[in-house]
């Protein structure tokens, strides 16, 4: 095992401290980053600025400013139209009221200000009609504060349904990435290697499958320690937009399983791309042969995709058992809605066998490939 380490180190030494790597590590957290900032840039601001022209207007003032929401409103008084029609030309205001019947904007008024002062001048005109009919509006109003109706579901609960599935998309991109390009760095290096004969020196003081585990054990640590500061930075951007409290219950859960199914993908994956980079001795042919893997993984991505929009249909419960889709289309489910405990397990445990089997059979064709330089070896022939 001292050998298998000893290359594991070497490649997380080797890869880690390239630019490449540095870099796109950096790109990965902003842009996951900026994901979570999104949502509120186009939710519109926190705070307006409204301008008050006549007596009618100003009895807007209290509704205005005692809003129930998270907004915060800011009244100013201009003596006439004029004055507030120039401060909503210049930027000063957002809006103007006019003698309570009017509303002058820069275009069209922004979506949830209208419905401020909509709720505010029907708020005024119901109270000066009550008062015009001898009846106390403070009485009125407190007889219609009734208990709402309670929504109780007897399905799923869907009040994070919109953000479930913004997550699960979220999540087949970055697992998708992740995937695709760690297990190409382990056949880029094994053709490499092969290509320039370095393996051969190796050989002479490491067996094949210390060789290749090693490998992907570095490389996967990488990979994962990538994952690791994606779900950081996005989790620290929620934290500082205020969006974890839209997040929906049993974050840790669904971030453990992200990550254990992960590994289980990338050591399929990884140990499938050594074998097959194993086959050739120019990097030129590494398109070719590893063109059954990455239609195999574009197929599963398309298939986690479609799981993230629809969870429960029968393509997603029945692909999330079966290898190498259940690497990608379960955490996606767990992801996007609730997922049986006992189709965890047993998709768990077949990813599992099918891991190992995978890893088996691409040790096998790697040792018998590998010192094959020259011509490309036909994979029969290797496993043969």
């Amino acid at each position: 095992m001292n050998g298998l380490w000893l290359v594991a180190r070497r490649e997380i030494v080797t890869r880690g401290r390239t630019k490449a790597f540095v870099i796109g590590l950096v790109v990965s957290a902003v842009l996951v980053g900026a994901l979570a900032f999104l949502p509120k840039l186009f939710s519109g601001p926190d705070t307006y600025t409204v301008a008050l022209v006549g007596p009618q207007s100003q009895a807007l003032r209290p509704a205005l400013t005692d809003t129930a929401k998270d907004v915060t409103v800011t009244v100013r008084e201009f003596p006439d139209e004029t004055a507030a029609s120039d401060a909503v030309d210049t930027g000063d205001v957002d809006a103007a009221v006019v003698d309570g019947r009017r509303v002058l904007a820069d275009g069209e008024v922004d979506r949830e200000l209208g419905l401020l002062l909509e709720n505010a001048h029907q708020t005024v005109q119901t109270q000066s009609r009550l008062a015009e009919a001898g009846l106390d509006a403070a009485k009125v109003a407190q007889a219609m504060r009734v208990t709402p109706l309670e929504q109780v579901s007897v399905g799923a609960d869907t009040r994070y349904a919109g953000i479930r599935t913004g997550l699960a998309s979220l999540l087949v991109m970055v697992l998708f990435f992740l995937l695709i390009y760690s297990s190409m760095y382990v056949a880029m290096g094994v053709i490499e290697e092969k290509g320039s004969r370095i393996v051969e020196i190796l050989l002479s003081s490491l067996r094949p499958w210390q060789l290749l585990g090693g490998k992907i054990v570095g490389l996967g640590a990488l990979a994962l320690a990538n994952l690791v500061v994606i779900i950081v930075a996005g989790l620290g951007a929620a934290v500082a937009t205020g969006l974890t409290a839209d997040l929906p219950p049993g974050m840790t859960g669904i971030v453990i399983s992200t990550l254990f199914w992960f590994i289980l993908g990338y050591a399929f994956f990884a140990a499938l791309a050594a074998a097959l980079g194993s086959l050739v001795s120019r990097q030129e042919d590494a398109n070719s042969v590893l063109t059954p893997m990455t239609m195999l993984m574009t197929i599963t991505y398309l298939v986690a995709y479609f799981s993230a929009v629809q969870p429960s249909s029968a393509v997603a419960r029945i692909l999330s058992l079966v290898p190498p889709f259940s690497s990608m289309v379960m955490p996606v489910r767990m992801a996007g809605g609730e997922v049986l405990a006992w189709e965890i397990a047993t998709g768990a445990v077949l990813m599992l066998l099918a891991t190992v089997g995978t890893l088996l059979l691409g040790a096998r064709i790697y040792q018998r490939a590998v010192l094959r330089t020259g011509a490309r070896v036909k994979l029969s022939e290797a496993v043969r």
